[in-house]
């Protein structure tokens, strides 16, 4: 089995500020190799073997300009099925590359590869890449770094330097196991051990000291952040001491810059954030940290803190090595309280388009189709004679859109659509608002169980959808993290309680809406998203909690061909997983 040394996150960021020196022709083929590979890490006085991409933990970042061909041959050496999902990339008429298993492709088997191709069209910022089944993105994820054209210049001053920052969450324990068990037993499944900045969990955890991801800064520079939440289970509150920071992107789009000291940021989301730092020498170090948002009850997540420091360079150490002092007083910042929904749906609210005449917000103004959907937590029912560490003793944990828990079918639906043998593998029926209304965020009604199935939205090409994603009280209100494949969208509203149709829609913002890939449904409230179908294939919606997902809180999206030529699904490539 091929084997390789962890690259250290130091390292990470040396080749990524490498690559930004360097101008490339637009329009480039960028060509990447995965190797997904067992490698044994230490965390937390802890060794255990991991599943890695080419032996890095976070794995290697995907550099590109908008307008380049990306080509990644990823080839699996470890004993569990694999399949990649480019987090946020449009994937426009190349749906097979998408990676979803069970939704664009069967899973890579061990010992298979398969080569991913697309276009990176009308995109520039920070993206993804991760593992997309089971539980296996816990340690498989990097970064997908996306610049402008040649000589187009950020709609911001361009940073002295750019740094990735990506979260993640550490399990002492296999994270396979983890999921396995839980299913099985249908309760909750156990929590992550840490946090992690680049892998590294930090000083405030037990023997982690040296773990420690470490920004060296110099005095007066500004460097960009590019923020990634790959944590499985958890949002998170990020902030730096003493620095405030200005957002200027999200989800690989352009915003109008806010300022605050504290961002919050769902898994599956990126922010890009601007860092000026001090005029001078401060004489002291800054931490920062990130823990999670959670309004779910308690136990059931990781409440613990990551920490990484921030070091400016001691301008009275001789050239040529900066030194930094390890005695200066180390500052630490005030993070919101854990279950405080009122900042995330205050600085939330502060994100809006750039809406420029360069970078327009093409809103749809008129509206096609309408969709009400509900999501949250239910229940099944036990086996047989079975016991269940569910809710109750004779129940499951569970959950949902529009009260329907998504199968996952045993071929890939994509695939299934393509070759028209659809039947008996997924049915076009899925209803387009709940089949029996309720008190969406009041008291729950008695009855929590949810129907099993593998249902679809058909959609014309070109259609209008505007969706409204409504958040139930069933088993707890929580906020859920809802990610659409193949498309951005527009955040055109939300509120807490439920959504008035006759009032709600006239508060809309249909000017300079944020323009996402993913968008946090709030806690016992909704939120409203506009998109245009203009992508013909089959496409995931899902949230991106992994034990919702385990759980069903998910669905699919098949839309249709256009007339023209280049409105339609482009065949499959030859090297197509097989089931």
């Amino acid at each position: 089995m091929a084997t390789s040394y962890l690259l250290p996150c130091y390292v990470l960021i040396t080749v990524l500020v490498l690559f930004f020196s360097v101008d490339v022709t637009e329009g480039a083929i960028r060509e990447y190799q995965f190797d997904v590979q067992m490698t044994n890490v230490t965390r937390l006085c802890s060794s255990k073997s991991i599943v890695t991409v080419n032996g890095q933990f976070p794995g290697p970042p995907v550099f590109a300009r908008e307008g380049d061909f990306v080509v990644i041959r990823v080839v699996n050496h470890v004993p569990y099925n694999m399949s990649i999902h480019w987090h946020g990339v449009r994937q426009l008429r190349s749906g097979w590359a998408d990676g979803p298993a069970y939704i664009t492709q069967c899973p890579i088997q061990s010992g298979q590869s398969y080569v991913y191709k697309f276009t990176i069209t009308g995109q520039r910022g920070t993206l993804w890449w991760h593992a997309h089944i089971s539980w296996l993105r816990a340690t498989v994820y990097g970064a997908i770094v996306i610049l402008p054209k040649p000589g187009v210049p950020y709609p911001f001053p361009a940073p002295y330097k750019e740094v990735p920052v990506i979260f993640g969450e550490w399990w002492t324990a296999d994270t396979e196991a983890v999921i396995s068990q839980a299913l099985q037993t249908g309760g909750g499944p156990n929590v992550s051990d840490a946090f992690t900045i680049n892998g590294l969990p930090g000083p405030l955890y037990n023997c982690s000291a040296k773990d420690t991801f470490k920004l060296k800064v110099k005095p007066g520079k500004t460097y960009m952040l590019r923020i990634i939440n790959a944590a499985l289970n958890d949002e998170l509150f990020f902030s730096i001491a003493g620095h405030p920071l200005t957002v200027v992107d999200v989800d690989a789009v352009y915003i109008k810059p806010i300022t605050v000291d504290t961002i919050l940021i769902t898994p599956g989301q990126t922010t890009n954030v601007l860092l000026t730092t001090k005029p001078s020498y401060p004489g002291a170090t800054y931490y920062m940290l990130a823990a999670p948002y959670s309004t779910a009850r308690p136990g059931t997540f990781d409440n613990t803190t990551v920490a990484g420091i921030l070091e400016y360079e001691d301008p009275t150490s001789p050239p040529p090595h900066a030194a930094f002092n390890k005695n200066l007083p180390a500052l630490k910042p005030t993070l919101p309280q854990i279950n405080d929904t009122s900042f995330v749906a205050n600085y939330t609210a502060k994100l809006r388009s750039l809406a420029t005449a360069e970078y327009p917000a093409a809103v749809p103004q008129e509206v096609d189709r309408r969709f009400f959907f509900t999501v949250g937590l239910g229940t099944h029912p036990c086996a047989v004679n079975g016991t269940c560490q569910g809710p109750t003793n004779s129940s499951r944990f569970a959950a949902s859109v529009n009260n329907v828990s998504f199968v996952l079918p045993t071929t890939a639906l994509l695939q299934s659509h393509f070759a028209g043998k659809s039947k008996g593998v997924y049915s076009s029926n899925f209803p387009a608002a709940p089949l029996v209304p309720f008190n969406y965020t009041g008291t729950p009604p008695n009855n929590t169980n949810v129907a099993n199935g593998t249902k679809l939205v058909v959609l014309p090409y070109g259609a209008s959808v505007e969706l409204v994603l409504q958040g139930t009280s069933i088993l707890g209100a929580e906020s859920h993290p809802l990610h659409l494949h193949g498309f951005n969208f527009f955040v055109v509203g939300q509120g807490f309680g439920n959504f008035d149709p006759a009032k709600d829609p006239a508060k809309y913002n249909l000017v300079d809406p944020v323009e996402r890939n993913t968008v946090g449904v709030p806690a016992a409230g909704w939120v409203a998203i506009r998109f245009r179908a203009d992508n013909p294939g089959v496409w995931f919606m899902h949230c991106h909690l992994e034990v919702h997902v385990s759980w069903g809180l998910k669905m699919a999206w098949l839309v249709l061909d256009g007339d023209r030529p280049n409105e339609k699904l482009l065949p499959p490539p030859s090297d197509l997983p097989r089931c």
